[in-house]
């Protein structure tokens, strides 16, 4: 089944205004859910919007909050995001590292306070828009166990990378997990086992079930040690620049909320574009392992999901769809 964007979004903006949301950020939020969704992203889209409703519900997202500057240190500034809603603190975030860095060739913002942004890509898709590279990181709850430990101790920190390109930007957004776990419940949904191990099961054996990993919240980390390691080291960034919450005091407080947030934009007119182009052509360049393979550069594919979207309609979960139909 599939849904027009514009369906997709009003439908979204009706629900966020029968929630308590201006109608500024209303249309705000329920733009980020279906571009997410348009984008291919649809466990940070359709998928994820009853689970946001519900935090905004319980009280763990603030309606009408604002983020504040709280300090100012040459091209850093320090914010306090206000347990607001994350794609919308997160969106004013980036746009505010785009100015600064426009200005001083380096712009950063570090907020503390925030909650889940979603899909962290569009906010490198933003940057790179306004001919910037851009960085951005974000801690979580613990869902990932340390290598060589069994409890979850890590959160599968999202990393994204944005380099701008004419012809079609390079966007990394990842995960520290092999799966993050809106494509864990993605696999779920529609009932297809994982293409290689995404984490533990109650035994301790990895496993290619995306059930049993979510019941253990033992994801497996990218990398094994190496994707343990920079989950560590995010989180001590984020956290302690911010002066927000860690990981562990994230999990102590019994929900994902309270995130610790890092938006890094440079100022980037003078790219060399046809060294960028080389690389892409000399990684393409490597014969696929299958007949039917092909090779992508990072955010390749979402510029073609986004183009068969638009033109056939969203694909969505009828079950999900129906659920946010009578919200």
């Amino acid at each position: 089944m599939r849904v027009p964007f514009n369906i997709l979004r009003d439908q979204f903006y009706n629900i966020l205004l029968k929630t308590g949301f201006s109608k500024q950020k209303a249309e705000f939020i329920a733009r980020i859910f279906a571009e997410n969704s348009r984008d291919g992203v649809y466990s940070h889209g359709l998928n994820r919007f009853p689970v946001f409703i519900e935090a905004v519900k319980k009280g763990s997202i603030a309606l009408n909050t604002e983020p504040q500057i709280l300090s100012k240190n040459g091209s850093i500034e320090y914010w306090d995001g206000q347990l607001g809603p994350g794609m919308y603190i997160a969106t004013l975030a980036i746009d505010r590292a785009i100015a600064i860095a426009k200005e001083s060739g380096i712009g950063c913002v570090s907020v503390k306070n925030s909650n889940h942004w979603m899909r962290g890509g569009i906010y490198g898709w933003q940057a790179a828009d306004a001919g910037c590279v851009g960085i951005c990181t974000s801690n979580t709850i613990a869902n990932m166990p340390p290598w060589g430990g069994r409890e979850p101790r890590l959160g599968n920190n999202p990393l994204v990378v944005a380099i701008p390109r004419p012809q079609g930007h390079l966007v990394l957004d990842m995960a520290l997990s092999q799966f993050s776990y809106g494509k864990l419940q993605e696999y779920e949904l529609s009932g297809r086992e994982l293409p290689v191990a995404g984490g533990y099961d109650e035994e301790g054996r990895l496993t290619t079930n995306p059930q049993q990993v979510r019941a253990t919240q033992r994801s497996l980390p990218i990398g094994f040690w190496k994707g343990s390691g920079l989950s560590f080291m995010l989180d001590v960034l984020v956290a302690s620049l911010s002066a927000g919450q860690s990981v562990g005091q994230i999990t102590a407080g019994g929900s994902e909320i309270g995130l610790s947030q890092f938006f890094l934009c440079i100022n980037a007119p003078h790219l060399n574009q046809l060294l960028i182009n080389e690389i892409i052509q000399y990684t393409k360049s490597s014969q696929p392992a299958s007949s039917d393979g092909k090779i992508y550069y990072p955010g390749e594919k979402t510029l073609a999901i986004r183009i068969e979207n638009e033109r056939n309609g969203i694909p969505v979960n009828n079950e999900i769809w129906q659920q946010v139909l009578k919200m």
